[in-house]
């Protein structure tokens, strides 16, 4: 009888916690799905209008090349703006990494519709910059307006945030598992943050299928050729994956090289009207259009033709020019141009199909600069397919590797080393 009575209570016992693990898990589901629907509504919208914009002043500076001469007023306009209204949302997507690692308060909305406004600024009048960048903005800032609304503990604003970082990414790139896994990879280093998988993997796919709803399109590329998969084969792809880590690096030390040659000015506003002056002089007098903006054609043309080697580095100091001296928008879209042209180079050398390369690059290099090695593989998968799957995710890891601690996102903490014999003393902040 003693046994029977035990046997029971130890059942009930374990009914009891099921069933309140089952009610905890099932309260938490629809809370998420709840305000992952809300927040993919409006910050997938807000890519498509985004985009829309993106697309339009494009169009109309390629077809208007002598607006690029007006580059330095516009970087006037825009470093007015942010030195008068924006002073605490100037580090941008560093913010956003802070908010997550030490929470202080909620990031203030103006941070929006600034950097939407900046970056299509910066992309009429002939900047190079990307779009990552504002679309992860936008969505932080949406986000966090939610920490208040609904009056969200520190643990669920973390979380809240992260789904407003994986919203931008997912639905400005049209890549919703990659975007959902960069949200959870990209504030610290080496670590992923689980207890926000649920919310932001909703968040993600809600926000890219509401910016498709509004009828907007993404650049599609193919790998038609795969070569079958040998120890040769994957030497070659470590050996890109080097470069393409190295070129990572260049890129991040270059960028924060210009951003602290800038700062030397004290008068914030003028940092941009400077970089303006170089950038129109270096653009008319080499003829340089071709690297400006975000640089889709020429990102398409390397998964057919061979570039020529001087492309990829032009698009790395033009770059860094322009987000260094104040303009606004992404580092991400540029770095699939550095990366697809470089890897389109080096067909000339490697033997493995240009499309390939070209793919390999496109991702490889973003993942060294953002160290993000998990979402740029997914990413690549979702962009150029699963069959490419172990080339892609060989030249990321490596690229990962080799690029430093010290990425794109300078406010990034370093949770597990690269290498497992560096301590954490070495790394240079």
């Amino acid at each position: 009888m003693p046994v029977k009575k035990l046997t029971e209570g130890f059942l009930l016992s374990v009914s009891r916690f099921v069933k309140l693990e089952l009610k905890i898990t099932i309260t938490s589901l629809l809370k998420w799905l709840f305000i992952a629907t809300i927040l993919g509504i409006l910050i997938g919208s807000a890519s498509a209008l985004f985009l829309e914009s993106l697309e339009y002043v494009t169009s109309y500076r390629t077809s208007h090349q002598q607006i690029i001469y007006f580059l330095p007023l516009a970087g006037l306009v825009i470093g007015l703006f942010y030195h008068y209204f924006g002073k605490d949302v100037v580090k941008g997507n560093n913010l956003l990494i802070e908010e997550l690692q030490t929470p202080k308060k909620v990031i203030p909305l103006i941070m929006a519709p600034l950097v939407f406004t900046g970056t299509i600024i910066t992309h009429l009048f002939g900047g190079s910059a990307g779009r990552e960048g504002t679309a992860v903005q936008i969505g932080g800032a949406f986000a966090d307006q939610f920490t208040k609304i609904f009056k969200l503990k520190p643990r669920d604003r973390k979380i809240i945030l992260i789904c407003g970082i994986s919203a931008g990414f997912a639905s400005v790139f049209g890549t919703p598992l990659a975007g959902a896994i960069f949200g959870l990879e990209v504030f610290i280093i080496g670590s992923l943050f689980y207890t926000a998988i649920l919310p932001s993997f909703l968040t993600a796919i809600i926000a890219d299928y509401i910016c498709k709803l509004w009828g907007v399109g993404h650049t599609h590329y193919q790998i038609n050729s795969i070569p079958s998969i040998g120890a040769i084969n994957l030497f070659y792809a470590a050996i890109t994956g080097v470069l393409f880590g190295l070129t990572a690096r260049l890129f991040s030390t270059l960028s924060h090289g210009f951003t602290s040659l800038f700062s030397n000015i004290k008068y914030p506003p003028l940092r941009p009207v400077l970089g303006g002056i170089i950038l129109v002089i270096i653009i008319f007098t080499s003829g340089a259009f071709k690297y400006i903006g975000l640089g889709i054609p020429a990102i398409s043309e390397s998964f057919n033709l061979q570039q020529p080697y001087y492309a990829f580095a032009i698009k790395i100091f033009l770059t860094a020019l322009t987000l260094g001296s104040g303009f606004k928008g992404g580092e991400v879209t540029p770095l699939f141009f550095i990366g697809a042209t470089l890897g389109s180079f080096l067909s000339i050398f490697i033997p493995l199909p240009v499309a390939l390369l070209a793919g390999m690059g496109f991702v490889a290099v973003f993942s060294g600069a953002a160290n993000t090695p998990l979402a740029c593989i997914i990413m690549g998968i979702e962009l150029f397919g699963s069959s490419s799957g172990v080339y892609l995710a060989i030249a990321c890891v490596v690229a990962y590797l080799f690029s430093g601690h010290n990425g794109i996102y300078r406010s990034q903490s370093v949770g597990s080393p690269k290498h497992g014999l560096l301590k954490r003393y070495q790394f240079v902040k």
